[in-house]
């Protein structure tokens, strides 16, 4: 193998380029800099490139599976946080503002925004069940975390009613309804808005009865917890297949997760791409004949309907 110097730094290039270059660059390997030792650049021994072989092969089976397609995208001034649908109603969550679209045409019908200096400080996604729209909120980016669940008429956006955690396992990133249970994910971070003694890998998936009583806890696997990054778990909805999908801050990919109850790490089934950058999503499994994936993209403000397959 022979090394290339070349601009700030060295490539390698011979024999065992395709090696560097194909396998170790998607998993996060990159070039090391000018001025260190030439046993660096020596090809690696057998066994590295057989362990790093089998993780590629990983990555690649992760990544498997059917792939989102667009069906239709509209513009929303709240299309920030998360979103929401209903029957008739796709809902565009911002910090403190919610606008409700009418499904089909994405036209604006109402819209909600808190009072200057009032309690509402960090809205995230929404669910829609029995004509509420349930909203997950929390005091991102104070300490300590709080959490809530703002609930609101799902026609009018007139804020009725909240409930508030007790002892808060994180900051409230989501709430959903599925098989009679509440679902809330509690989220940690590095840097803004985290403890100091705390990270990501503390963020929790929590299991609640109709009135709120918590029945079961479950963590993220390390898979996904390295690619939350410092950040954390910003959406999560079930999907139609009974699968849990997640979304973490920024990446355009969703994470499809099983959930058990006799595990208490959630368990990765496979990482699909998504035009996307992370923030709440929501699946429609019933309104449609096909079920649909709910998106946002905050830097166009944008809500993106997607379908799974071609």
């Amino acid at each position: 193998m022979r090394r290339i110097e070349s601009g700030k730094g060295n490539c390698v290039s011979g024999s065992d380029g395709f090696f560097y270059d194909v396998m170790l660059a998607p998993l996060g390997f990159r070039p090391m800099k000018r001025g260190l030792p030439n046993y660096f650049w020596r090809s690696p021994k057998p066994w590295v490139k057989a362990a790093c072989t089998g993780l590629f092969a990983s990555v690649l089976l992760l990544t498997a599976g059917e792939p989102f397609r667009e069906i239709q995208r509209f513009k929303s001034a709240d299309a920030h946080q998360g979103v929401g649908v209903g029957p008739e109603r796709v809902y565009a969550i911002g910090s403190r503002s919610i606008t409700a679209h009418d499904r089909l045409t994405g036209m604006p019908l109402t819209r909600w925004k808190a009072p200057l200096l009032s309690e509402w400080i960090h809205l995230d996604s929404g669910f829609v069940k029995d004509g509420k729209l349930y909203c997950a909120h929390s005091n991102y980016p104070l300490l300590p975390m709080t959490g809530s669940v703002e609930v609101f008429d799902a026609k009018t956006l007139h804020w009725e009613e909240r409930h508030v955690f007790e002892k808060v396992p994180g900051s409230c990133t989501w709430v959903v309804w599925h098989e009679n249970a509440w679902w809330a994910c509690f989220a940690h971070y590095s840097g803004l808005g985290g403890y100091p003694d705390k990270d990501p890998s503390w963020t929790t998936l929590v299991r609640y009865s109709e009135d709120w009583k918590e029945e079961r806890r479950w963590r993220f696997p390390k898979e996904v917890l390295e690619r939350f990054g410092r950040y954390s778990c910003s959406g999560g909805s079930w999907g139609p297949d009974g699968l849990l999908y997640c979304t973490g801050h920024d990446a355009a990919e969703v994470y499809v997760l099983s959930v058990s109850d006799t595990e208490e790490i959630l368990e990765l089934k496979r990482i699909q791409p998504i035009n996307c950058l992370g923030q709440g999503i929501a699946w429609d499994v019933e309104s449609a004949p096909n079920a649909t994936l709910y998106t946002i993209k905050r830097k166009t403000r944008e809500i993106i309907v997607n379908v799974l397959g071609e």
